[in-house]
């Protein structure tokens, strides 16, 4: 009889990636795995489908703090109604994050699987993927720590590369790993493919909770003492698990290939061509999606002339693009991203210039998410600022005051009940409320549809962080 335990798969994603070099579309406070990119789903729904039906326990995410109710919502949205959300309270690479992962496993099932991965990849051929996961598997409970070698079509500079070694006699399509290579120039990269024995890393490892905790006691156990303390100490919130803040940011801020992989004698690569990628820049998002006769990608309203090999994306404004060849045009309400595709590497760099300029969009878009519904701005004067707020059915915001702003709320669709000091407020399509300097209020959506009203801000200093919150459905400060 096989062991249902040693063969539980839990399918572990690492959702911490701002996503810099898919800006202006991708930025730190809605990255690229919140946003869908080549098909109706977004990139974490897609990765979380992969991993899913009765041979895959619960998927275990994690995230950053800021993102939780993103994640939560999104998972919800596909069906995971019981969702393992574990949050980092700070940006500490995916070494310390998988020791984390790897403990609140082992706390379960020490021989259970791991199957840790990018929650930002492509993957095209889902049936390719299922029999490399299932060599993988075999190779981890052997012992190994596996990762997956796509096979390497160009010489690509954005990936690191594996170099492949010998056939492992214990697992059938598994090959040791002779060496990683970082990621190389162009030079470089065209030798490594044309030899013929080198893969491009995927960042998909498959290994057993209790492989991956010795290896990281024995090869870096400053990052897993870290890591423990951090889970020791951890919290439970709604659907979160919180790390413990001062543990977790001692730990090195490193990465799993450098602490582990890079070190260790249980190296193992399945190569494998299931039509991955990391989708790493916009020329990589060209190269995975739909095109036509002309090689022009498009999504949204565009119109194009004379276009060849463009990649063209609009959020909502008209583009029209005329004679262009290899040109990557992206428009958001709020930025506009115009390139050769051969320059898509760097964005990073213009994203770094915003942000040393201290230009809000390098980081934010106009429409924030927060875990009651989300916001946008629409018009910002002097001592004055006009925003559209939608609340979803049966969320509040916290009960709050502001020193420096009063405000006009009006709403234009559903029904709100807003608290103002001492009174209950009932307002209905096209009615409002003034709400003073200083007084304490709370608005709440008790209906079936969302809230939407116009909020009119007015006051000497109208920063989000004017708020003080005495009470908070959601746990924030």
């Amino acid at each position: 009889m096989v062991n249902k335990e040693v063969t539980t798969t839990v399918p572990v994603v690492l959702c911490g990636g701002s996503g810099t070099r898919l800006w202006p579309l991708s930025r730190e406070a809605y990255p690229k795995q919140f946003w869908p990119l080549v098909s109706t789903q977004t990139m974490l729904q897609e990765t979380l489908s992969r991993a899913s039906g009765a041979s895959f326990a619960a998927p275990m995410v994690i995230c950053n703090e800021a993102h939780r109710f993103l994640v939560a919502e999104q998972l919800r949205a596909v069906g995971n109604t019981a969702p393992r959300i574990v949050l980092e309270p700070a940006a500490r690479n995916s070494a310390p994050a998988i020791a984390a992962a790897a403990l609140l496993v082992h706390e379960e099932n020490p021989q259970a699987i791991m199957w840790i991965m990018p929650a930002d990849a492509v993957i095209k051929d889902t049936a390719a993927l299922s029999t490399a996961l299932s060599t993988a598997i075999t190779a981890a409970k052997a012992g190994y720590i596996v990762t997956f070698g796509m096979k390497a079509t160009a010489p690509e500079t954005g990936y690191g590369y594996i170099e492949t070694g010998a056939e492992i006699a214990a697992a059938p399509g598994t090959q040791a790993v002779a060496r990683f290579v970082e990621k190389p120039d162009l030079a470089a990269a065209e030798k490594l493919v044309a030899g013929g024995k080198h893969l491009w890393n995927s960042g998909m490892f498959v290994c057993t909770a209790a492989t991956m905790l010795a290896e990281l006691e024995r090869l870096a156990p400053e990052v897993l003492s870290a890591a423990r303390a951090a889970v020791e100490n951890s919290s439970r919130d709604l659907d979160f698990v919180r790390l413990d803040q001062g543990a977790f940011e001692s730990a090195p801020n490193i990465s799993i290939d450098y602490t582990v992989m890079e070190k260790t004698s249980h190296a193992a690569v399945v190569p494998a061509d299931i039509g991955w990628s990391d989708v790493g820049s916009w020329a990589a998002l060209w190269e995975v999606s739909d095109k036509d006769e002309a090689g022009n990608a498009t999504q949204g309203p565009v119109e194009l002339l004379d276009a060849e090999r463009c990649l063209v994306r609009s959020e909502g404004v008209l583009t029209t693009v005329v004679g262009l060849q290899d040109a990557v045009i992206v428009v958001t309400d709020d930025a506009i991203l115009a390139m050769h595709r051969d320059h898509s590497q760097n964005v990073k760099k213009i994203v770094e210039r915003l942000k040393a300029k201290g230009i809000k969009q390098a980081t934010e878009h106009r429409r924030m998410y927060r875990p009651w519904g989300h916001y946008e701005g629409l018009i910002q004067g002097d001592r004055f600022q006009v925003k559209k707020i939608s609340v979803k059915p049966g969320a509040k915001l916290s009960l709050q005051k502001h020193f420096h702003r009063a405000e006009h709320w009006v709403v234009v669709n559903g029904t709100a009940i807003v608290e103002r000091d001492a009174e209950r407020i009932l307002l209905r399509e096209n009615e409002s409320v003034y709400l003073p300097l200083g007084c304490v209020h709370r608005m709440e959506n008790p209906g079936m549809i969302p809230l939407t009203l116009i909020e009119v801000q007015s006051g000497a200093y109208l920063g989000e962080d004017d708020i003080v919150r005495f009470e908070d459905t959601y746990g924030r400060a």
